[in-house]
């Protein structure tokens, strides 16, 4: 679309903008309001470290870590200062047009379209699933979630692996692949050179204060993404945080954390749907993408009852009718519904 139809505003706009301290926040898709307790102490351990630079041996332990949870060699990481930063290095892959999916997260698309790269929007009508068709051949750039934020949806692996072209090179935003089950259509271990995948340990493990994240892909590809970085990129508390959640207890933590997630997530559709409120389904992300009449009039009303939830009009593809909610449990789904309810939308 033309440059001078986007609206930036829009695309920068992020759902902790709608929850304010205090509110009982289905806007943020963060799970709990502070990392657990073993690795807040693992991190306080560090702070008597502050006082030196970040070693190189702390952030090739964090390499090491990363490479061994995924089943790769360090060459194949790139620590990240949170996933936003990942986004921002796309425009070093020098691409001549990229395919963003939506709706999607926009912050792949707002870093590219500030660099001055043509972006071509590919939009997915509901249910949302990916159409390998729908990419334009000339695209040597395809960037999408997997799951996907806001819609929920999983695609298949072999779904995604459809994309590849010959000069395309495919970015996956998997920063909420961990609080799926399983993970079965995870492609971090897929070491096809043409494919990066994005990571976040935001959301698992309630560290959006910290910045945390890595890519992971061909070394090549990985040494031209994280080419003209400042020295010292994370700091100390960081690689801590990235090395200590790739450890094996933690994945068999995040595991246990997803197979409850799952069941509140069925048990929330349930509720939701019951009260009138259309979902989208098939959904297996942390998060829900509801329609409901007069959308933005809801969002207000919910709010002042104290109930933040994300307005969804700021994805390409969605109206003010939509909406996005974090799957909580069934004490906060029980005051949800009944803020719907008294709001008259259910």
């Amino acid at each position: 679309m033309p440059e001078d139809s986007v609206d930036r505003a829009r695309l920068r706009h992020h759902g902790d903008v709608d929850a304010h301290p205090g509110m009982l926040d289905f806007a943020v898709n963060v799970q709990g309001a502070a990392p657990p307790e073993w690795l807040r102490q693992r991190l306080a351990a560090r702070l008597g470290a502050l006082g030196r630079y970040p070693s190189a041996a702390d952030a090739d332990r964090a390499c090491r870590a990363v490479a061994a949870r995924h089943g790769r060699t360090p060459d194949e990481v790139l620590l990240l200062a949170g996933a936003a930063e990942g986004f921002a290095m796309l425009p070093r892959l020098g691409s001549r047009l990229a395919a963003v999916l939506h709706p999607s997260f926009t912050e792949p698309e707002l870093a590219l379209r500030d660099a001055g790269v043509p972006v071509t929007r590919v939009m997915l009508a509901p249910p949302y699933l990916l159409d390998p068709a729908a990419v334009p051949a000339e695209a040597d750039l395809v960037v999408l979630g997997n799951p996907t934020n806001p819609t929920s949806v999983l695609h298949p692996a072999n779904a995604i692996r459809a994309l590849r072209r010959p000069g395309r090179i495919i970015v996956v935003d998997e920063a909420f692949a961990d609080a799926v089950a399983g993970e079965p259509e995870s492609l971090a271990a897929d070491r096809s050179p043409d494919l990066l995948v994005l990571r976040s340990l935001t959301k698992t493990w309630a560290l959006a204060g910290l910045r945390c994240g890595y890519f992971l892909g061909d070394s090549a590809c990985l040494a031209r993404l994280g080419r003209g970085r400042a020295h010292w990129p994370l700091g100390t508390l960081q690689l801590e945080a990235i090395a200590a959640t790739a450890d094996r207890t933690a994945v068999a933590e995040a595991e246990r954390r997803a197979e409850t997630l799952a069941a509140a997530r069925v048990a929330m559709i349930e509720r939701l749907t019951e009260l009138g409120v259309q979902v989208y389904t098939p959904a297996e992300g942390p998060f829900l993408l509801l329609r409901v009449a007069d959308g933005e009039l809801l969002r207000k009303r919910l709010a002042d009852q104290g109930i933040a939830v994300r307005r969804a009009d700021t994805f390409p593809g969605l109206d003010p009718d939509h909406l996005r909610v974090a799957v909580r449990g069934a004490a906060e789904v029980g005051r949800l519904v009944a803020a719907i309810r008294s709001a008259g939308a259910g």
